[in-house]
């Protein structure tokens, strides 16, 4: 069974990591009222999201105001409801929002191929954001993926705490 959200407006949506550096699992989180949905998703997700919003927000007006930081964070329980597969990003002139789409991850069988199941419906959430939301986003998503392990300088591959074996320095 499949789960399905959409926000025209949302009071929150974040960013955060559970767990110690090397070993942290992401979450995108998008909560209105007492609704909470939490996706699982990849650093390296996060990262894209936030690169995309900031570049469409460059040719916009400034925000005006930001969100507090309280509401940056995590609100537990944190609980995916799918995995982050597919990611839809937008911007919608009429309402002066950003929109994000996130889709559940398709699941694919030895040859990489698509799985064909009779329920293909995957999880879905898509949420409009204010422009302040989406600047918020960006700058939280930099300071938590800043918060893991430091990157090498040769190659930008992350360094373990017991060393790491950069590819560039033979």
């Amino acid at each position: 069974m499949s789960v399905y959200y959409d926000f025209d407006e949302v009071d929150a949506f974040t960013v955060g990591a559970v767990g110690e550096p090397g070993a942290r699992v992401f979450y995108l989180q998008a909560r209105r009222g007492t609704v909470r949905v939490t996706v699982k998703c990849e650093k390296q997700q996060a990262s894209a999201i936030a690169q995309y919003l900031r570049r469409v927000l460059t040719d916009l007006p400034e925000p005006t105001d930001k969100p507090i930081a309280a509401a940056m964070e995590l609100s537990p329980p944190v609980e995916a409801v799918f995995v982050l597969g597919p990611v839809g990003l937008g911007y919608d002139r009429t309402t002066d929002r950003v929109l994000v789409q996130l889709e559940e991850v398709l699941e694919l069988d030895e040859n990489g191929d698509p799985v064909e199941d009779e329920d293909d419906d995957r999880g879905h959430l898509r949420v409009f954001l204010t422009r302040s939301q989406a600047a918020a986003f960006c700058e939280h998503t930099d300071e938590v993926v800043a918060a893991g392990r430091p990157a090498c300088r040769w190659c930008s591959l992350p360094i373990n705490p017991d060393g790491h074996a950069c590819p560039r320095m033979n």
